[in-house]
């Protein structure tokens, strides 16, 4: 049973998922690129979600936002939803597109730690040696629209949704500096130096080790029912929380257990039908279960 997810407002996170069996369900072309920046532009429209970034790669996506009304777990479950839907659509299954596993959904505490993910999103292509640059990687143009700080537009993909269904037909992708982190520019100007040294390191250490790209056309004519030869890696850690600092890494934990045991001591009074309150953040049992929660200034 997964462990209660205290879910407030005002808070960075990185959002991860794989495709099952690590296939490439969403390796690049048109129609998939399209599905996903509309999939995307549209959940965090509906939820009210500021996207920060996103990578969409062959078989798994990182998308580092900021969630400013505490709506992170609907915008996660529709955008998913829809997205998988589109894609077995597109390809013509029927199974789960999903790996069972739970989505990764790690707080990012402090500036320092959202730019570190997002570079690390970023350059996910050149780390994988899949390409030697980020602007070579043939999926959606996510990461050029988040240093340009232009919007993508994408259409409804026609073969899932009806033509005149409520989805609209077209809908554009904004990425945006929440002003908690700053002056956009030099959180921008930051990040764009960061993945050029990315870039720089991981190049030399292919001369070094002699490791060659697969390269654009090679990622292009895979098979979407393949997935990597390489090993992966199983029952690992799956942090919540992600943080440079050690104290406030510390500090960050510590919320969450408290959490957790304030949680545990109304979920068994609640249980006994005795009167309580749930602290502050309780998501599944006060949204399905109408459980008295409480508020954040409390």
């Amino acid at each position: 049973m997964t462990l209660p997810r205290q879910v407030l407002p005002n808070r960075f996170y990185m959002l991860s998922r794989r495709c099952t069996q690590r296939q490439f369900l969403l390796r690049p072309d048109e129609e998939t690129n399209n599905a996903f920046v509309y999939c995307l532009a549209e959940a965090a429209q509906r939820f009210e979600i500021e996207l920060i970034g996103s990578q969409q790669m062959s078989n798994h996506h990182h998308t580092v936002l900021f969630d400013r009304f505490g709506r992170v777990i609907e915008f996660t479950a529709h955008f998913h939803k829809m997205l998988a839907k589109c894609q077995n659509a597109h390809w013509g299954r029927w199974e789960n597109m999903w790996s069972t596993q739970s989505p990764s959904l790690v707080e990012l505490v402090e500036r320092s730690d959202v730019i570190d993910k997002v570079v690390y999103m970023a350059t996910n292509p050149v780390l994988d040696n899949l390409v030697d640059r980020v602007d070579h990687w043939p999926g959606a143009k996510l990461v050029h629209a988040m240093l340009r700080r232009k919007p993508l537009r994408a259409h409804r993909p026609s073969h899932f949704f009806r033509e005149k269904g409520v989805m609209p037909a077209i809908i554009e992708l904004h990425f945006t500096i929440p002003p908690e982190l700053g002056d956009p520019d030099a959180f921008v100007e930051e990040v764009r130096r960061r993945i050029g040294e990315t870039e720089q390191e991981q190049a030399r250490k292919r001369s070094e080790s002699g490791t060659r790209i697969l390269g654009r056309r090679a990622a292009l004519r895979q098979s979407w029912r393949d997935s990597p030869t390489s090993h992966e890696p199983r029952r690992n850690l799956n942090p919540r929380v992600a943080a440079r600092s050690k104290w406030h890494r510390i500090e960050a934990l510590g919320r969450n257990e408290a959490f957790l045991i304030a949680y545990r001591l109304a979920r068994a009074a609640w249980l006994r039908a005795k009167p309580t309150l749930f602290p502050p953040g309780t998501y599944w049992l006060a949204r399905f279960a109408s459980v008295p929660v409480l508020s954040c200034s409390s």
